[in-house]
């Protein structure tokens, strides 16, 4: 699953957009509201599984049960 299908499925009900945005030198940042929440400059390599959204949900509460079964 890609990083963009993780955090959708995860909370769609409360995300108003996801932005691919190409970068340079590999970069590869992740930012919520304008907070950087993950950079591989930083760290020096890609996230791991479930990584940002552990990151995220620091900030946007647990993960949301609002899809019907």
């Amino acid at each position: 699953m890609s990083l963009a299908g993780e955090v959708l499925s995860r909370w769609a009900p409360i995300i108003r957009a996801v932005e691919l945005v190409s970068g340079s030198n590999g970069r590869f940042d992740v930012t919520l509201d304008g907070e950087l929440v993950f950079s591989k400059k930083a760290v020096g390599r890609f996230p791991r599984a479930g990584e940002v959204s552990g990151q995220l949900e620091k900030k946007l509460g647990p993960a949301l049960d609002w899809r019907q079964s």
